[in-house]
């Protein structure tokens, strides 16, 4: 049911509480700082989400097992907000079609560190 004032879904058709207060690229963006106004904050290395990242090429990749362990030297070229529930980032492997909702991103920090080392460096998909 939508709301009669704005027409925009009620309730929103995502979590409000998972947008972070705060998003901070690193300097040479090896890694992203998200901090929530519950208290929840966190640095995601950029290698960690270059690896989680859901896209339709990534899938395919991890499907078909042909998707990286690791992409030791990643960074992340831009972030850019999409529609107030995700971010767009890019990859210095010149990977840009992750689309990142909040949520993920949250559920990526409350999860906690799980990076690969010492393997093949990413490619593009």
């Amino acid at each position: 049911m939508a709301d009669q004032t704005t027409g925009l879904p009620n309730p929103p058709p995502f979590d409000p509480e998972a947008i972070p207060e705060a998003a901070t690229l690193s300097r040479g963006g090896l890694s992203l700082r998200l901090e929530w106004r519950d208290g929840l904050a966190a640095t995601l290395p950029a290698e960690r989400l270059r690896l989680r990242c859901r896209c339709a090429w990534c899938t395919r990749d991890r499907v078909e097992n042909r998707f990286p362990e690791a992409c030791s030297g990643i960074a992340v070229t831009t972030v850019e907000p999409m529609g107030g529930y995700a971010v767009h980032i890019a990859f210095s492997d010149g990977h840009a079609r992750g689309i990142f909702p909040w949520s993920y991103l949250r559920a990526l920090a409350v999860e906690g560190p799980s990076v690969a080392r010492d393997a093949p460096e990413c490619r593009a998909a």
